[in-house]
């Protein structure tokens, strides 16, 4: 027996107080705790330590949100929502709900039960009774054709997980798993040749996750939880649908899984959503409990991503785009998730992120005037942020990861961490405008940094450095910048709607942009040879040009005047 509810299984930090005993927003001390305690604690903690950052979503979305959710239910509205965030802490009534939730179900949330052990299938086996190591459920470890660079393991090494550990990487695999072949188990109606193919990725993995996280994980859960959205008499979590439909539909509690392709029938099916079927081994060693080998087959299918998946922006197709693609086979949806772009800084994707609904206008046209619309969880999040704390510190992290070879094997992990100025989601607001234009002069900046390598290239005689090869020298200016503009993030937070303190802070990241762009526009000249003073004419599309230096650096320099208005003013009125 292994109760997540009771075993210290999940590592959380405290939250730092001052002598007083209010929070300081510190940093307290690492502890081990189990769901019941962290989430009837949820104020004393300020969030959840994980081996890979991809866990800390599966671990809220399979466990945390829909117990809370199912047991107390969504706010009713924005009112409600911000009633309880204000209080800071699940009232008495709230706990006492909670406990006699976790009493009630207590025995689903067993991770090594013979019968109904959690978020797998008991007696799952394959026709010859095979197993296959526990490396399969974690993704940072080789096995198979998944074979992490400068990895010291082999799929042959054994790999023992404690149960805790099995835990983690258990729910981690049905958020995250490859679209790999699977076992072939007995009952499994696609099993062909004792392995099972065409499974798509785990539910995340089609996803760019966006996360907003608070000062406790009181806040986060509550940041993460849709308001106004009455749940459907048949959204349940996976613990409790199997319950139901265990009996009827033989599809999780017993030993011959069923495969569904079909829609999420909710927000708490979403969440628990059991991309997999899956089975632990744990053998008794004399380290204790251990889990070496494991069963992973096909699982569940989602036919599409469903709109009320709360954990993502969406990229809106313009409405010239629908029409040409209207009444073809495949036609691609009107929305699709938008999936985060690997070595490119969160803050970069911003327009999309805050591509909320402005109160004047329908969410349609917004949407296809912008080509985005941002997560729901954002978009309450523009509607309640008037009753939130001024200078709230709202945290953005963003998670997702990048598949290869077919979607069989995990290259890389995407992870982002931005602060984001609640002002920044009123579409109508000074701080939305200061966001987008910092955001918009960064990439004008890289933009025209590469124009300056290219001239200088053409000027000696070569080509341009082509946009998907190689190292760009505004990539390395992005990078600069990078601090630069989380820096600013950060202080607009305290600005509210004040024209002239924000003008101050743009006034402010301009002057070090400007600098910042100067040294790596140094680097570029450096290498420029003593013939580029003369440079060449190049001629193309019946007209001629001269690339030289001092037309190159001319250029730049308009440029960037061009790019940084404030900068250029404060310089010329010196």
């Amino acid at each position: 027996m292994f109760s997540l509810l009771d075993e210290p299984w999940l590592s959380a930090r405290t939250v730092g107080t001052v002598a007083g005993g209010g929070p300081q927003g510190g940093l307290g001390p690492v502890e081990k705790a189990g769901v019941r305690r962290l989430l009837l604690s949820a104020d004393q903690f300020q969030d959840i330590v994980v081996d890979l950052p991809t866990q800390k979503p599966a671990i809220f979305r399979q466990l945390l949100l829909p117990i809370v959710v199912d047991a107390l239910g969504p706010p009713a509205d924005a009112a409600e929502w911000l009633d309880m965030f204000r209080a800071g802490a699940f009232s008495p009534q709230q706990s006492a709900v909670l406990t006699a939730y976790l009493d009630k179900h207590r025995q689903s949330f067993d991770l090594l039960d013979d019968v109904d052990p959690f978020a797998q299938v008991a007696g799952l086996h394959t026709a010859k009774g095979e197993t296959k190591g526990s490396s399969l459920l974690v993704a940072t470890v080789a096995t198979g054709n998944n074979v992490p660079l400068f990895s010291s393991r082999t799929e042959g090494d054994p790999l023992p997980l404690t149960p805790a550990q099995a835990a983690r990487w258990l729910v981690h695999t049905h958020c995250w798993d490859t679209a790999a072949i699977k076992t072939g188990v007995v009952g499994d109606p696609q099993v062909k040749a004792g392995k099972t193919t065409g499974n798509p990725v785990g539910p995340l993995g089609q996803l760019g996750v966006v996360m907003p996280v608070g000062r406790t994980i009181f806040e986060t859960l509550l940041l993460n939880i849709p308001f106004g959205q009455a749940p459907l008499s048949d959204d349940l979590p996976q613990w409790r649908r199997r319950a139901v439909e265990g009996r009827v539909e033989d599809t999780l509690s017993c030993a011959t899984p069923a495969w569904q392709i079909r829609p999420s029938r909710g927000l708490l099916d979403v969440w628990t959503w059991q991309a997999r079927r899956i089975r632990l081994v744990p053998e008794v060693t004399q380290s204790g409990v251990r889990v070496q080998r494991v069963i992973v087959a096909a699982g569940d299918r989602l036919d599409t991503v469903p709109d009320h998946e709360p954990h993502t922006s969406w990229i809106v197709e313009s409405a010239k785009s629908r029409k040409k693609q209207a009444g073809k086979p495949g036609a691609a949806s009107a929305v699709r998730p938008r999936r985060h772009q690997p070595g490119r800084a969160a803050w970069r994707g911003l327009e999309a992120l805050l591509a909320v609904s402005r109160v004047s206008e329908q969410r349609e046209a917004t949407d296809t005037r912008t080509g985005f619309h941002t997560s729901v969880l954002l978009d309450q999040l523009s509607v309640v942020r008037e009753g939130l704390p001024p200078g709230y510190p709202l945290r953005l992290e963003l998670t997702g990861m990048v598949y290869g070879i077919q979607s069989s094997v995990i290259e890389d992990v995407f992870f982002d961490e931005i602060p984001l100025p609640v002002a920044a989601l009123n579409p109508d607001g000074i701080i939305f405008g200061c966001v987008l234009e910092a955001v918009a002069q960064a990439e004008k900046l890289a933009g025209a940094v590469n124009n300056l390598s290219s001239d200088l290239r053409r000027a000696a005689g070569s080509e341009p450095i082509p946009w998907d090869k190689g190292q760009r020298p505004g990539e390395t200016l992005l990078h600069a910048l990078d601090p630069l503009m989380r820096r600013l993030l950060v202080g607009l937070r305290e600005v509210g709607e004040d024209f002239d303190r924000s003008e101050q802070g743009l006034e402010a990241w301009e002057e070090k942009a400007g600098r910042e762009t100067w040294k790596v526009a140094e680097q570029v000249f450096s290498t420029a040879a003593p013939s580029l003073f003369s440079g060449r004419i190049v001629a193309k599309d019946g007209k001629e040009r001269a690339y030289r230096l001092s037309t190159a650096e001319r250029g730049f320099r308009d440029r960037m005047d061009a790019i940084l208005t404030r900068r250029a003013a404060r310089r010329k009125a010196a």
